[in-house]
């Protein structure tokens, strides 16, 4: 005789822990996401929990009540305008509902899932804001609990939500070209996120579509302000060689267009740059950066939506991809108003 699914009401940890034939400490270890069980004990668990319709208790106790204490956001650190746009979305969208976020803040050198699984017992859901986690790792979580993940490729079983890079990056650097710049550099990590990689993607294409060969990502360099006084010296030993920056956020533009005045380079007659985010500052430094207007707020607050209703039952659904805007200013060699 076939065993019928148990309802979410009556699965237990010690049901899970029979109908896969391990230890209840086996499972326990699974459902929190270690690393610790071998992977024929992982599937069993997760196979296992699956057909018991299983959900851990502290999200049984949210679908109960309907009032989901908190969430938690992983972000891969604290610098620059992107990660304060994004918290700021989120946080804003969560209040609405009740919750409030607990913030994982992990830098290159840490396992943000570590710290995941300390605070899961006190989360009922977790937005994936960090670049550097593993895709496996992020399913692995999202069989456990809901999972919404931001600016990054797609992870099976888990929600996506990122805003539009391919046309736009192809849009800015073909008006570029359009300028007669044929000297283009790409400055940032194509390796290093999703986002820059279709960036450098659209930089690549927009020169294939006039016949041109794009030079390889010429100064591969973190996104940052630090990042672009690093590579200052680099690019202006080259500056023969280059006539516009194609950078690929305005944290790393205005960073290198600085130190560049700052050596006598003029900007936009010695060179052209462009960025990516339309930061503040884009329009009041001289010249104004051209730039893509990227929704980062409302990309925060989105993603704040869908884990609510994702912890409410809600099940994942396709990819939100949110438009962004072509934004031209003076430091592309438009015309001032």
């Amino acid at each position: 005789m076939s065993r019928q699914p148990e309802s979410s009401a009556t699965a237990t940890i010690y049901s899970v822990a029979e109908r896969a034939g391990v230890s209840i400490a086996t499972v326990s270890r699974v459902l929190r996401g270690t690393d610790t069980a071998s992977a024929t004990a992982t599937q069993k668990v997760l196979e296992a929990a699956q057909s018991l319709n299983y959900v851990p208790q502290n999200s049984a106790r949210s679908l109960a009540t309907r009032r989901y204490s908190a969430h938690a956001m992983v972000i891969g650190a604290m610098t620059g305008p992107y990660y304060s746009e994004l918290i700021m979305g989120y946080e804003a969208a969560a209040a609405r509902h009740g919750q409030s976020v607990v913030l994982v803040v992990a830098d290159a050198q840490q396992d943000p899932l570590t710290d995941v699984r300390n605070v899961r017992g006190r989360v009922d859901g977790v937005l994936m804001a960090h670049f550097a986690v593993a895709s496996e790792a992020i399913q692995r979580l999202g069989q456990t609990m809901p999972v919404v993940v931001v600016g990054r490729d797609e992870v099976p079983g888990c929600d996506l939500i990122s805003s539009e890079n391919l046309t736009s990056a192809t849009d800015l650097t073909a008006h570029l070209l359009s300028h007669g710049r044929r000297k283009l550099l790409f400055a940032g990590d194509p390796d290093g996120s999703t986002d820059v990689r279709d960036r450098y993607r659209g930089f690549v294409e927009a020169h294939r579509a006039l016949g041109l060969r794009a030079r390889a990502a010429g100064v591969r360099v973190p996104q940052t302000e630090d990042g672009g006084a690093a590579a200052v010296s680099r690019i202006f030993k080259r500056r023969k060689d280059i006539d516009g920056l194609v950078c690929a956020n305005d944290e790393l533009a205005l960073s290198l267009m600085t130190g560049l005045q700052r050596r006598g380079v003029s900007f936009p007659d010695d060179m052209v740059a462009v960025g990516w985010d339309d930061v503040n500052a884009a329009r009041y430094v001289a010249p104004g950066l051209t730039t893509v207007r990227q929704p980062v707020r409302e990309m925060g607050a989105l993603a704040a939506e869908v884990l609510h209703r994702r912890v409410a039952g809600t099940p994942p659904g396709p990819p939100q991809i949110l438009p962004t805007t072509v934004v031209l200013r003076a430091s592309c060699g438009c015309p001032t108003d």
